[in-house]
């Protein structure tokens, strides 16, 4: 087997972080939905305090993919 090169080893580096950095958050924003519907399905009242928590969690979790995505654009870019 050959010796990796640093740009391989970089390139596989970028390649983890955009496929971690947007499964993940897309997954949980996924299942974050399904339970906000299936608790206002339960206890339609309260819907909206549902909802906005929801969407603060959503909007919590697409910063991860931000970060991710910066970070792969750093591991990218820097060298």
């Amino acid at each position: 087997m050959p010796p990796l090169d640093i740009e391989v080893i970089r390139l596989v580096a970028v390649m983890i972080t955009i496929i971690g950095g947007t499964v993940v958050p897309a997954l949980m924003i996924g299942w974050m939905g399904k339970t906000a519907m299936e608790a206002i399905g339960r206890n339609p009242e309260a819907g909206p305090t549902i909802l906005t928590n929801m969407i603060m969690a959503i909007a919590f979790d697409e910063a991860i993919a931000i970060y991710a995505l910066v970070v792969a654009l750093a591991l990218y870019f820097v060298k």
